[in-house]
């Protein structure tokens, strides 16, 4: 493939409607504009049709369009990583490794070679550059005065459009990824990306967002791990250490999970317990060496809330070899989401002589799973960073 030169942004088409607004907006915008399928892992064969939806919007823009094979790197980098999480009882997220990755790790390796001075995604998020010398924040991820300089700082703040927001997704990402980076959906509402889309007449304006696990498709987590974790049966205790039913492996679950399969027999005798009082349970803990799950009755149980949490392999957005744009004296005041969409608690974080990172909480949080994400932000909606539950 022959190099592309002048201003050029490769822009990564998912075959959903975000992407291919990120396109349009730029070509308006005067940049020279290559639309880049990523060609991921996919079980149900679900990416043939996304495929095909992201070459008619390319066609549609009249822009160049390549189709980047990365399945195996995707497999051994995002899946088989997620597999080994399960495996040893935790719950990785498939879509932050992903973004680290694929989206902005290798599709930038691969476009950077052709000649990209930018890549781009639709993500729900607003960048913003300060010029550090200045001290000046400027939050317009779409000007082309923007540029790869030193002296540039990047920040990532949380989308206008809350329902979309996508920067739980991104703390991993750091000054070096950014500075290649373009995010020009981060002020625009949903219902206007899908205006615009329309306006324009692109294939994707009525097309439904994807939901669950990308590259499963319509195929359930706990079927696919099967084929690579073997059934195990093993006992369900409740918070007092009673048995109350099994289940065929304590990895196929995850902290949070209703589950069914659990005796909800009435209780028997004892005042305030009138038959039939029973209210669903909810997996508290999980123990992949014993192969045992704790459940909760109730879904306010105080087993399923904590107000300490661990954290390992955390990331500072603004730190990077180009630069360190925040010294820290800890502990640090901070907004933290402990799983996608979950409200932000107010915590502070310390940093430990292990080298991991404790958050304590003002109140109890729900839901803290082993292997996903806590992600930290300030009270104006920068994210500051984030790490691994443990």
């Amino acid at each position: 493939m022959s190099r592309i030169s002048g201003k050029t942004v490769f822009v990564g088409l998912s075959g959903g409607v975000d992407s291919s607004v990120a396109a349009l907006l730029f070509k308006k915008q005067g940049y020279v504009v290559i639309g880049a399928f990523i060609k991921s892992y996919n079980v149900d064969g679900c990416e043939e049709e996304d495929a095909e939806y992201a070459r008619r919007v390319a066609e549609k823009l009249n822009i160049p369009f390549y189709a980047f094979d990365m399945r195996e790197e995707y497999f051994s980098r995002v899946v088989a990583e997620m597999i080994d999480g399960y495996r040893e009882g935790r719950t990785p997220n498939p879509d932050i490794l992903c973004n680290r990755e694929i989206k902005f790790g290798l599709f930038w390796e691969r476009a950077r070679a052709l000649g990209a001075d930018y890549i781009a995604t639709g993500h729900y998020v607003r960048l913003g550059r300060t010029t550090i010398d200045k001290k000046q924040l400027t939050i317009d991820q779409t000007k082309k005065s923007v540029g790869q300089v030193s002296n540039v700082a990047c920040h990532l703040f949380s989308a206008r459009d809350a329902q979309k927001d996508q920067s739980y997704f991104l703390w991993k990402l750091n000054q070096e990824d950014l500075s290649h980076c373009l995010f020009p959906l981060g002020g625009l509402l949903k219902s206007e990306v899908r205006k615009i889309a329309k306006k324009a007449g692109l294939p994707t304006a009525e097309k439904k967002d994807s939901q669950g696990i990308c590259f499963l498709g319509k195929v359930k987590l706990p079927d696919f791990l099967a084929q690579y974790i073997a059934p195990k049966k093993g006992k369900i205790l409740d918070t007092e250490g009673n048995v109350v039913g099994e289940h065929d492996g304590a990895w196929f679950y995850t902290i949070g999970q209703r589950h069914l399969n659990v005796d909800v027999r009435p209780r028997r005798g004892g005042v305030g317990h009138p038959a039939g009082d029973r209210k669903p349970y909810y997996v508290a803990s999980k123990d992949a060496e014993t192969n045992t799950l704790v459940v909760a009755e109730g879904e306010n149980n105080p087993a399923l809330y904590k107000k300490e949490i661990m954290l390992a392999d955390v990331n500072f957005v603004g730190e990077g070899s180009r630069s360190s744009v925040r010294k820290w004296d800890f502990p640090i005041p901070v907004l933290a989401r402990v799983r996608y969409r979950q409200l932000l608690a107010e915590a502070e974080l310390y940093k430990l002589e292990t080298g991991n990172y404790k958050l304590e909480l003002d109140s109890p949080v729900k839901f803290p799973a082993p292997g996903q994400s806590a992600v930290l932000y300030d009270k104006k909606g920068e994210l500051i960073g984030g790490g691994v539950i443990c």
